[in-house]
């Protein structure tokens, strides 16, 4: 498979694997931009792709950033027919202030198959061993 990338600005860096094993490609920051916490913002990254029909892209958290500064991406979902730019939706969940230079990993991206399934409703489902038991409903505390 082919993943078409185009760049909308010349400090745009095109989206890499940094290992050959890697599920997500890494995304960067097209700018400089500081995210203080408990602030919401999208972070540019100055590339389209154009995703190829029955797949989609999905951005997901750099572990790193995750869990060592509280870094979480929100949303997420690039759809095939989409070509305009890659925006990062982000939050701070963190106690200090994110800074990213131009050039900088803020995501990943992972390009994965879709399957659309016919939409049946119903008026009964099947009964299952979980049943209706929602969060926490597996000993989880």
């Amino acid at each position: 498979m082919n993943l078409h990338i185009k760049k909308l600005h010349q400090d745009a860096k095109v989206p890499t694997f940094a290992h050959a094993t890697d599920a997500g490609m890494d995304l960067y920051s097209l700018e400089a931009v500081t995210i203080l916490p408990m602030v919401r913002m999208q972070v540019a990254t100055g590339i389209a792709v154009q995703i190829p029909g029955g797949y989609v892209g999905l951005i997901w958290d750099k572990s790193g950033l995750s869990h060592k500064k509280g870094l979480k991406v929100l949303g997420g979902v690039i759809d095939a027919g989409y070509r305009g730019e890659v925006m990062i939706g982000v939050v701070n969940l963190g106690t200090e202030p994110i800074v990213f230079e131009t050039g900088d990993k803020v995501a990943q991206m992972l390009i994965q198959k879709v399957e659309h399934p016919e939409i049946v409703e119903v008026t009964e489902l099947s009964e299952a061993d979980r049943g209706t038991g929602a969060f926490g409903s597996t000993g989880a505390k």
